[in-house]
């Protein structure tokens, strides 16, 4: 039975990763085996035999819940369909493709449980990046223009394995991948961020949604909305109540 009140959602967003999905739920049972967690796998309307590899699971690992999209909506409406349904109060993401360990979860879970509450998110870091070096390369300048634009203090927004405070995260304004600005985000809300290198494993099965050309589009008027929100932010310093 899953627990009602777990203290760790790990929320996963699938698309098409048939052969990745199943072992990754495993993984992830044998990464919080002990702990206090559930795993929610979000299907975002893959068209291969995603979604039931993931149920045929739900007997062997009953942690597992799978949610489905009724239509393709993106990574970072997955992951925000996951964290809505989640009931822990930290939060983990995954990528679906594998390439995060699990095993290195547990280390970012422990190190933002024992920060103070102004420290809202630890993210991965991907050490020995297991990519081609193209994508290495369009990534290391990606993230060089974004933390110079955004004062993000984030080296690799791209590794998809980070712990945060559930609450934080809904505060957030959404948008279409969001998931790639939650450091600058945070640090608007007037949070911290911590970082550990996290190891990076190389894709096993299915090939990668994302191409360099289409990820750089995107990236240019994600950057000016953010800088945008950035701009209209004010903090209200202490709050008191009487």
């Amino acid at each position: 039975m899953i627990e009602q009140t777990p203290d760790i959602s790990v929320v996963v967003p699938v698309h098409d990763e048939e052969g990745a999905a199943g072992p990754l739920a495993r993984d992830i049972a044998a990464a919080f085996a002990g702990r206090s967690y559930e795993m929610v796998f979000v299907d975002d309307a893959s068209r291969d035999g995603t979604l039931a590899e993931l149920r045929g699971l739900m007997t062997e690992l009953p942690a597992l819940r799978v949610l489905s999209h009724g239509q393709n909506a993106g990574q970072s409406r997955a992951v925000r369909t996951g964290v809505l349904a989640a009931r822990g109060a930290i939060v983990v993401t995954l990528d679906g493709d594998g390439q995060n360990p699990p095993a290195d979860a547990p280390r970012l879970v422990d190190l933002l449980t024992a920060s103070p509450p102004t420290v809202a998110l630890v993210g991965g870091v991907r050490a020995s990046r297991q990519d081609s070096e193209a994508k290495r390369w369009a990534s290391r300048w990606a993230n060089r223009i974004r933390k110079k634009l955004l004062a993000d203090d984030a080296d690799d927004t791209g590794c998809g394995l980070k712990a945060f405070r559930r609450d934080v995260f809904l505060r957030l304004p959404y948008f279409d991948h969001i998931h790639r600005y939650l450091p600058a985000l945070m640090i608007r809300e007037g949070y911290e961020n911590r970082y550990l290198d996290v190891g990076h494993r190389h894709r096993e099965t299915g090939r990668s949604k994302y191409t360099n050309w289409g990820r750089l589009m995107a990236s240019l008027s994600d950057l000016l909305g953010v800088i945008w929100l950035k701009s209209r932010s004010r903090r209200p310093g202490a709050i008191s109540e009487f």
